[in-house]
């Protein structure tokens, strides 16, 4: 995981507060213009990290608003959907001609490459999700009618992708880089399935695409254990093995394929690394779910025509 960020006005004298926050918004997501209400007294508090592409804020701080114009938006270098789920108070975003209020228990998504305006009339805590547009655009989604409206967080995949939303900015101090990585495209895919389900498309085809994301969710989760198999997904999933293989049927790969694949490459990683970050083989294959060396060192070699020794040396030098 990329090393966290913190700012506070706690240390900064009452007069600044305000010109320092705005500043600070500013710089943090990428052009966004803030006011207080006209308010004099400020104080507030963000933390930022990365999960691989998603960027995880939590934002505690007075009343306040922010503001994106179109030009701010055709200024920006990257873009992203924008989620605000907030702790405590409330938050009102408007995009698109349309206006959504959501408290603690639900959230709702915009798109910064539009204008947009988020209202917090009384003091807040959000948490607030970044994750690139290209992916959600990548999967199909017809995102005009989604943005700036409700969805739910009380039931349905609506809660986990919460839950899970939450769960990660507290544990990504505790993640190493692959499991941040992993949690961030698990949060991807479900709040994928959450627009799917807020746009009333669950048809045979999407459910298929859905249970296929999570089965990658929950791979991406738990590739350093051995005990990662068609079977263990199943029982972890509640489904049917036959389930598992039809989600695939479609792929150029069978599922185990498929693990065993970015099993893989996650070991050809490690062993390109130089100097003191460099491990010893055995602990590369055995971290990555491989329990037999004999059977990791005869994939590798199939994978990339080397074995792991030949790799590492061919790779540093």
């Amino acid at each position: 995981m990329s090393a966290a960020t913190a700012v506070t006005t706690d240390d900064v004298a009452p007069r600044e507060r305000a010109p320092l926050w705005r500043e600070w918004i500013w710089k943090h997501f990428g052009g966004l213009e803030s006011d207080l209400y006209g308010d004099t007294d400020f104080d507030g508090h963000m933390a930022s990290a990365r999960a691989g592409e998603v960027i995880l804020t939590k934002l505690e701080a007075n009343r306040h608003r922010v503001v994106r114009t179109q030009d701010m938006a055709r200024n920006s270098d990257e873009g992203y959907l924008k989620i605000v789920a907030p702790v405590k108070g409330r938050a009102g975003v408007e995009q698109m001609g349309r206006q959504a209020w959501v408290g603690p228990g639900a959230w709702t998504i915009y798109d910064t490459t539009g204008s947009y305006a988020v209202g917090n009339p009384e003091r807040v805590e959000h948490l607030i999700v970044m994750l690139p547009k290209v992916q959600m655009v990548e999967r199909g989604l017809r995102l005009d009618s989604l943005m700036a409206r409700p969805v739910g967080g009380a039931s349905g995949i609506a809660r986990v992708a919460l839950t899970t939303m939450r769960s990660t900015f507290q544990e990504l101090p505790n993640m190493s880089a692959d499991a941040a990585r992993g949690a961030g495209e698990l949060i991807t895919q479900l709040v994928h399935l959450s627009l799917l389900e807020l746009a009333g498309q669950e048809t045979q085809l999407t459910q298929r695409a859905a249970l296929k994301d999570r089965i990658r969710g929950y791979v991406a989760l738990h590739l350093h254990n051995p005990a990662l198999t068609v079977d263990q997904i199943a029982r972890a999933l509640n489904c049917s093995k036959r389930h598992l293989y039809n989600a695939f049927a479609d792929e150029e790969e069978t599922l185990a394929s498929y693990i065993q694949r970015l099993r893989l490459e996650a070991c050809i990683r490690e062993l390109q690394q130089p100097g003191r970050q460099a491990k010893p083989i055995t602990d590369i294959a055995l971290s990555w779910g491989f329990n037999n060396l004999s059977h990791f060192s005869r994939v590798f070699r199939e994978h990339t025509g080397k074995s792991p020794s030949e790799f590492r040396h061919e790779s540093l030098t």
